[in-house]
């Protein structure tokens, strides 16, 4: 029986009031972990950029227009 198996078991078996406060945790978990990865990728994106703050800038606000012709 795999884990998803035993959790819906147990929770089939929880009055409805307890299904929901199950769901009330799923959902905080959910935003915890969607937190946990906008935390990473901003200390990701800072890490890359460390040391580059204080340099020349590499385009101008010209170089990076579009141009159609």
């Amino acid at each position: 029986m795999t884990v998803m198996d035993k959790i819906v078991q147990h929770i089939q078996s929880l009055p409805e009031s307890l299904q929901a406060e199950v769901l009330d945790f799923v959902e905080y978990l959910e935003a915890k972990m969607g937190k946990n990865e906008a935390d990473w990728t901003a200390f990701s994106l800072s890490s890359a950029m460390r040391g580059m703050e204080d340099g020349p800038p590499l385009y101008t606000a010209q170089d990076l227009k579009e141009s159609f012709k």
